[in-house]
């Protein structure tokens, strides 16, 4: 039996450390938006001695993400998807952040319960600003409506943004978008196990990627120097935890999220703490 893991940002930073990860032992499929990366993505994985399938997909067309799924499915038995798609504040505007993290979260996640195998997991990459906000500004009580009606749910999330001028609001909604992710890989932890799914979320520190470098200016990338690991985390490093979590050695691991960000939130928490003191 082929064993098929599917990553989608697959032509990332991190999507190809992972792919050279798991394509040890398993088929890698790469999705991702942008053919030409996706070129590159799959001439650098064979210059690791691995053989990865690329497909045009964008995360926000839940189509195209079927499509994705039924391609894996015939190359074998997809047993992982390790959701990695995503876009930074820098990448573009609020409705854009928030489509493409919370909305194409919804996608991946809702079209593998479909047509995941029982013992599969799907990792989904969340990020240490869904533990910096604060409780009140993220909207979770609207988080459901994602899986009732996704025009509303866009809705919300895109008011919950308009607490800040319009400038800043890409800012909030990666917060916000990214603490979605984070909720829905444990709130929905119990229907992916009535199907013998696990569901994990990551939440990444500043990773030294195209996409990480370029909030390295902003906010994310000014506390690297101030963590408990006072350099940016590597993509391998990220890889080798996705892996895992997607692997059977983690056989136990489902409804909750690993946060790996050098010690970031550990030192603002403990700071604040002494501060208040």
């Amino acid at each position: 039996m082929t064993r098929v893991t599917v990553i989608t940002g697959g032509a990332g930073g991190m999507g190809q450390a992972t792919a050279k990860v798991v394509g040890r032992d398993h088929a890698v499929v790469l999705a991702d938006v942008r053919q030409d990366r996706l070129d590159d993505a799959i001439v650098a994985c064979k210059a690791a001695g691995i053989e990865a399938t690329a497909v045009d997909c964008d995360v926000t067309d839940r189509d195209a993400v079927d499509a994705l799924l039924e391609t894996a499915a015939g190359l074998g038995t997809i047993t992982a998807v390790i959701h990695t798609a995503g876009v930074s504040p820098s990448m573009g505007d609020a409705p854009y952040v928030v489509t493409t993290n919370a909305i194409g979260t919804v996608h991946v996640n809702e079209a593998f319960l479909g047509a995941g195998a029982e013992g599969s997991a799907i990792v989904n990459v969340a990020s240490m600003a869904a533990h910096m906000l604060p409780d009140e500004l993220i909207p979770t009580a609207k988080f459901p409506l994602a899986l009732q009606d996704l025009d509303a749910f866009t809705a919300e999330l895109l008011a919950a943004c308009e607490i800040v001028p319009e400038e800043a609001r890409s800012g909030i909604a990666y917060a916000v978008s990214k603490s979605f992710v984070k909720w829905y890989s444990s709130s929905q932890a119990e229907r992916f196990t009535a199907k013998g799914i696990r569901i994990v979320s990551v939440s990444p520190g500043s990773i030294e990627t195209e996409m990480g470098l370029l909030e390295a200016d902003a906010g994310a990338g000014a506390m690297v120097a101030d963590a408990a690991v006072p350099r940016w985390g590597k993509p391998e490093e990220m890889a080798e935890l996705l892996a895992f979590c997607a692997g059977d050695k983690a056989g136990y691991l489902t409804g909750t999220d690993i946060l790996n960000d050098g010690g970031v939130i550990a030192s603002i928490r403990e700071r604040a703490r002494l501060g208040s003191g």
